[in-house]
């Protein structure tokens, strides 16, 4: 037996689901006041609403977690569903009344597998003794057998077998036209196919096709500009390796495709790809699943004038799907670098991507997203450096992560969720971009979030009821969220530093912002309520619109709006009566204003100093070690309260006060 790789292909029953979400608003608050974050949000994912009304709905399908680590806690978590969600579910058959008249565009709950993949173990073992040689010898073909036909420069498969290919072959193609149930294997073990009407390889009808990438072998594939069809209604093929039908590829050899016509790689059914090193110039797609594209491994350098990497079905909502394990890929995208109609969900990998002609080239006619999945993103982790004209992570529902290293310079937004944005872990370092976070709930559990933002640098908007700002920004106001319970988050922005349309809740981890220097922002700017309990805060900025943690807050914050602008690097400095420091910062830009909040800050006096110097190192502002030489004693005021205030703002307005 020859096999292909000893890889044993990814389980995919039940990998994933496909939520739609129906009423989240009404039932967020009941789940959040009884389960901490991420456990709430996963209950809430899995809720299952039958209602009777009318009301807009669009499907969000989130991918289960994938790691082995976390199995037992999400079976743990679906009983703990099913006992909490089973009265009230029953309980909702008398609530049809309240929703009959509702105007709301939230989302509604359904639990739907996706479509089952076409992979199997079997796919990559063979028996080599059964083996077929086929070899290509420039304008004709010669075979060892005769279970092909061949026609001058073209061979068809009609049966199923497996067939060693070697050779080269001029304006010549390799055609698969076999049984609805045959399996049909190839071999490439160092061809180069050309031809200049067609594609080098067409795979007409098969139940699966596997291509072999045999090892150490170097192969290639081109095509011309223009095709010539047999059906001019069809349109087909219109890829230079083109499937109609199932299409596997494997091995540890070379691919190098040059597509002057449309496509590289194109299947109307599913794409495995389960290792192999690829080199693509593409006209149009690079890589391309309709129903789905699954990568277990492999290094790709494409360059497209379109998508990268593509699963597009628009008539099953279990399809659509892009999953990649591990691999290398360098993608240079005109349009989006991976784009799935449904889901993305990437485990591990190295990824450098351009998308669009990167973040300098935004424009709202292209999409030219880096990672992009309508329904869903979900990253376990990996290494990403992300150039992209439009968002670097985008889709219409919920974008998780759970690690990974991102460097990201972004055209727009840099981390995009419609509905929700979930960040349980990663580093992210995000240089460039025109708002940084967005979504209409953004929650940080865990990890590293600096960046630097032409607007807002974390922005809670709901996008069902936006208005288009500069680069598709949302604006609104009401429901959204800002929740943050652990991790550390540093913000530069030009707008907000932090906007939410909506309330913030912050139990945990470390916020820092240096904020606008116009008033008609705010380095804090929400609408609805600030509740702290515990985490470190500093927000400096602009005095015109500045705001602390609000009241319903159990630890204390302080709120400093000073009679003159300060220079950018002028420290901030807090210590209380007995000279313990509670804060030296050293804000990156001017400011007018400065919020802070820690679990320090308790009830007593305390100094308020400006300028001076610290003998310890900064990290992104905060001195953290060292000992500080007093500059200039500003004030002294007095805790008392949850809420302090000192100073007076400069002028416009906002809420807080």
């Amino acid at each position: 037996m020859h096999p292909c790789t000893d890889y044993q292909p990814l389980i995919q029953d039940g990998a994933f689901i496909d939520k739609k979400v129906k009423f989240i608003d009404i039932f967020q608050p009941i789940v959040d006041s009884f389960f901490p974050h991420p456990v709430n949000h996963l209950l809430l994912d899995l809720m299952i609403l039958t209602f009777k009304g009318q009301l807009t709905s669009y499907t969000i399908k989130r991918k289960k977690v994938l790691e082995m680590k976390r199995k037992i806690e999400m079976k743990q978590i679906r009983r703990l569903k099913l006992i909490l969600l089973l009265p009230l579910i029953i309980s909702l058959n008398s609530c049809g009344d309240l929703f009959e008249d509702s105007t709301t565009s939230d989302e509604e709950v359904v639990l739907v597998p996706n479509a089952d993949t076409h992979e199997e173990a079997s796919d990559y073992t063979w028996d080599t003794s059964s083996e077929i040689q086929i070899t290509l010898n420039g304008g004709s073909i010669s075979i060892n057998s005769g279970v092909a036909t061949i026609n001058g420069s073209t061979i068809t498969f009609t049966v199923a077998g497996t067939y060693h290919v070697a050779g080269s072959l001029s304006n010549g193609q390799l055609v698969v036209n076999a049984g609805e149930n045959d399996l049909v294997r190839i071999i490439l073990d160092g061809v180069d196919i050309s031809h200049s009407s067609s594609a080098p390889i067409y795979i007409k009808n098969c139940a699966k096709t596997i291509l072999v990438l045999n090892e150490g072998s170097e192969n290639f594939l081109t095509d011309g500009s223009t095709y010539t069809y047999e059906d001019a209604e069809e349109e087909e093929p219109n890829a230079t390796l083109f499937s109609k039908q199932n299409l596997s590829i494997c091995g540890t050899g070379s691919l190098t495709i040059d597509a002057n016509f449309n496509d590289a790689i194109n299947t109307k059914d599913g794409l495995v790809i389960q290792n192999g090193n690829f080199t693509i110039t593409a006209a149009d797609d690079g890589i391309r699943g309709k129903d789905y594209l699954l990568v277990h491994d492999g290094t790709f350098n494409i360059i497209s004038n379109g998508d990268a990497l593509k699963s597009d079905n628009e008539d099953d909502a279990s399809m659509g799907f892009i999953t990649i394990d591990k691999g290398t890929y360098q993608l240079v995208a005109g349009g989006d670098a991976i784009a799935a109609q449904t889901d993305v969900d990437i485990t591990y990998g190295d990824f450098i991507i351009q998308s669009g002609g990167g973040s300098s080239s935004y424009t709202s006619s292209l999409s030219a997203k880096g990672i992009k999945g309508t329904v869903s993103v979900c990253i376990e982790g990996g290494n990403f450096n992300l150039n992209a004209a439009d968002d670097a992570l985008h889709t219409n529902g919920y974008l998780t992560t759970y690690g990974g290293n991102y460097t990201i310079n972004s055209g727009d937004d840099a981390l995009h969720a419609d509905v929700g944005l979930i960040v349980n872990g990663g580093i992210f370092d995000i240089q460039k971009c025109y708002e940084g976070l967005e979504s209409k709930t953004i929650t940080l559990n865990e990890g590293t979030v600096l960046l630097v933002a032409g607007d807002d640098g974390i922005n809670a908007a709901d996008g069902s009821t936006t208005t288009e700002g500069p680069g598709g920004g949302m604006v609104s106001t009401g429901t959204c969220s800002f929740t943050m319970s652990g991790g550390f988050i540093a913000v530069e922005s030009t707008g907000d530093g932090v906007d939410v349309n909506g309330s913030v809740v912050m139990s945990g981890g470390t916020l820092l912002i240096n904020g606008p220097t116009s008033n008609g922002n705010a380095a804090l700017d929400y609408d609805g309520s600030f509740s702290i309990s515990g985490g470190f805060l500093v927000a400096v900025g602009s005095s015109g619109m500045a705001q602390a943690p609000g009241t319903s807050s159990t630890q204390k914050s302080v709120l400093v709006n000073l009679t003159s602008t300060q220079s950018a690097g002028s420290l901030v400095h807090i210590q209380n009566a007995s000279g313990t420091e509670l804060l030296s910062f050293k804000p990156t830009k001017k400011y007018q204003s400065v919020a802070f909040s820690s679990p320090a800050l308790e009830s007593g006096s305390y100094d308020f100093y400006l300028g001076g110097s610290h003998s310890g190192t900064a990290s992104y502002g905060l001195y953290t070690d060292g000992t500080y030489s007093a500059g200039t004693k500003y004030t002294s005021f007095t805790v008392s309260s949850v809420v302090t205030k000192v100073g007076s703002t400069s002028g416009g307005g906002g809420g807080g006060w």
